[in-house]
């Protein structure tokens, strides 16, 4: 069942003991969404939670900071934030039933009993102020600085096409809620450590160009990363990284999972369109930005998502 903002608002009105879920590998929109949701819930008298992600890095950890539950609730209601589909809820989550999915993936899938979709919203933090709004929930500082992390985030400091006005919107009342944007655009954008530098650099020397240089492939080996001693954050949307080459349209990052699996992230400038490389392989996401995990060794995933792009391109 699709719902309205306005449907939204009374459903979590009307419910209380709210596990809201992020999905793996979590990234800024969907840790700053799920925080601001859950904390704008509690400032309306409702018990919510975050639950329990394994896989938050040190960089995004100080947002839910006495949010988080391994616990599920007999009786409560469960939100996925930001989750495009199954696939890519955390491990915590197996076995659980939702009820509402909140999330901006254009090419997702349905598998909660509520949905509200909204593929014009640069971040899921857009919808979240949305609903905050209807909810007449004000922001305060906390909760303001949740919210920017995930607009910030999810439109690279406001460079990527997906930004819009709504989403300067957003950022605005984030700022007029006391955010300090200054300090947060320091530590999400403006900070490199030596291990994101060096990644970078082997990056450069190992990308593949097809297309006379208009698409872009690079196969990170997990020993690779080992060697240079790169953390998960500082492989954070590193995706994005061989895109900005001059004169590349589309790229492809694939690094090893540790768990067998190769984790494939699409990047493209408008008029390319990166889900229909991702959805190949099970995936998902935007026009510019999309995703999917490949179930095979790291240089069969390389050599078939290079097939890939050269016949959708």
């Amino acid at each position: 069942m699709t719902l309205t903002i306005p449907e939204i608002g009374r459903f979590l009105r009307e419910r209380d003991n709210f596990l809201i879920v992020s999905h793996r590998r979590p990234d800024g929109d969907t840790l700053g969404s799920s925080t601001a949701l859950c904390l704008g819930l509690r400032k309306l008298g409702k018990n919510a939670w975050m639950l329990e992600n394994p896989e938050i890095t040190p960089r995004y950890r100080w947002l839910s900071q006495g949010l988080m539950t391994d616990a599920v609730p007999e009786s409560g209601t469960a939100v996925t934030v930001d989750v495009a589909s199954p696939g890519m809820l955390p491990a915590t989550a197996a076995n659980l039933k939702f009820d509402l999915r909140i999330d901006h993936h254009d090419a997702a899938t349905d598998f909660t009993e509520r949905s509200y979709v909204d593929p014009g919203s640069a971040s899921c933090a857009e919808i979240v102020w949305e609903i905050l709004k209807e909810m007449d929930c004000p922001l305060d500082k906390t909760v303001a600085e949740a919210l920017y992390v995930g607009v910030s985030t999810d439109t690279g400091c406001f460079r990527f096409a997906n930004t819009t006005a709504h989403t300067f919107q957003a950022a605005a009342a984030c700022v007029q809620a006391g955010a300090d944007t200054y300090r947060l655009n320091q530590v999400l954008f403006e900070t490199n450590s030596l291990g994101r530098l060096r990644i970078q650099g082997w990056i450069v020397d190992h990308m593949a160009l097809y297309r006379e240089g208009k698409l872009a492939v690079c196969a990170i080996p997990r020993s690779v990363e080992e060697r240079l001693g790169v953390t998960e954050d500082d492989m954070d949307n590193i995706s994005n990284f061989p895109r900005t080459v001059d004169g590349v349209e589309m790229a492809a990052t694939l690094r090893e999972t540790g768990d067998g699996d190769v984790k494939l992230s699409v990047r493209a400038i408008p008029g390319r369109d990166a889900t229909r490389v991702a959805v190949r392989f099970g995936g998902g996401g935007h026009k510019g930005a999309a995703g999917a995990n490949i179930a095979m060794p790291l240089d069969q995933a390389a050599q078939a998502v290079t097939n890939a792009m050269l016949e959708e391109a």
